[in-house]
């Protein structure tokens, strides 16, 4: 039986600019990812791929075209509603892990707790489930300590975690390996695979090749279109051979979520 849809897009059209100067950001993309499934997407800069994470992130909306999430339609939510959906349904991890400086690694993994419209949950239960989720990636002693204290590899996560702490229905990461080592890159991968396993849906934007490889899947777009779909198997990051050599380097623009410190913006209009 044919898992159900975490996501799925109709045609979605993404242009920016007006009159005569307009960029299709996207032109007529169809993604259909299900439950359960661990995916890349690839492409040069200016390819659409952080315009289509964007939207697939309730941080933007088509300009035509729909997208359903686990199958409630958000493309033509207003913004409070996509709020909602962001701290509720998704778990983003980011490059650059976006945590607040001066708070301990438990309050950070509270933050979307905390940021939550009904605000009902009592702090001691907050503090249970940041605790549980800091758990979960191996991190529960170090819950008081402050980012400053941690290497880059426990920072991710403690983002890691802070996605986690809603049981979200989708994880998006955004060059979740990018600012690390190629060790410590490989355990986040092998982190992000153990997630997988016990029946999370991620997607991962990445540069690089020998990252994508590890997923089941690869999504490729250029000038706004899907240039390749492929199935890459069923690789486990433990068994891969990881060589600083295969990187990539090529920078990526940072996105933003409710309860998460900002930055950057939506689309690939510059890059």
């Amino acid at each position: 039986m044919t898992p159900d849809p975490i996501i799925q897009t109709h045609n979605l059209r993404k242009i920016y600019g007006m009159g005569d100067i307009q960029v299709n950001a996207l032109d007529g993309v169809d993604v259909r990812i299900n439950q359960g499934e661990f995916v890349a997407v690839m492409g040069p800069s200016g390819s659409g791929k952080s315009t289509l994470m964007n939207i697939i992130g309730c941080l933007d909306r088509p300009t035509e075209g729909r997208y359903f999430l686990d199958g409630e339609a958000v493309s033509e939510l207003d913004k409070a509603q996509l709020a909602l959906i962001r701290n509720r349904q998704i778990g983003f991890i980011f490059q650059s892990y976006n945590l607040l400086a001066r708070t301990s690694a438990l309050r950070n993994v509270m933050l979307p707790l905390i940021y939550q419209r009904n605000g009902n949950l009592p702090n001691s239960e907050r503090e249970e489930k940041a605790l549980a989720a800091l758990e979960a990636v191996g991190l529960a002693d170090r819950a008081h300590h402050v980012p400053t204290e941690l290497s880059g590899g426990q920072q991710q996560r403690v983002a890691i975690a802070r996605a986690l702490v809603n049981d979200p229905v989708l994880i998006l990461g955004d060059e979740p390996t990018g600012n690390l080592d190629t060790k410590t890159g490989a355990e986040i991968m092998v982190l992000l695979h153990e997630l997988h396993d016990r029946g999370r849906t991620l997607v991962m934007v990445t540069h690089e090749a020998y990252i994508a490889e590890q997923t089941q899947r690869t999504i490729v777009l250029r000038d706004g279109k899907i240039e390749m779909d492929n199935h890459n198997g069923s690789r486990q990051g433990a068994s891969v051979s990881f060589d600083a050599s295969d990187r990539v380097d090529d920078g990526y623009r940072e996105s933003n979520a409710d309860g998460v410190t900002e930055s950057g913006g939506a689309g690939d209009r510059s890059s």
